[in-house]
């Protein structure tokens, strides 16, 4: 299940990264990559949207399992 949650964080990475470029510079890193230009999906880059955006919910919705199977004790709030 690690190799999961390193594949979603990764993939998540991959999301944020792009979103960065593309509100800094209207780069879309993933088109580029696919051979597209902006704004313009292809299905290679759709399937790697898709991915992302389901890495993204897995993150959310498993944040606490993960921080156990990871050993972590981390609690961005602290009573």
């Amino acid at each position: 299940m690690k190799k999961f949650d390193v594949l979603a964080g990764a993939l998540v990475i991959v999301g944020a990264l792009n979103w960065g470029l593309v509100g800094a510079f209207h780069f879309d890193l993933v088109a580029a990559i696919v051979g597209g230009h902006f704004g313009e999906t292809t299905p290679i880059s759709s399937a790697v949207y898709i991915l992302v955006g389901l890495a993204g919910l897995y993150e959310a919705v498993s944040w606490k399992a993960i921080q156990r199977r990871w050993g972590g004790n981390y609690s961005p709030v602290r009573a």
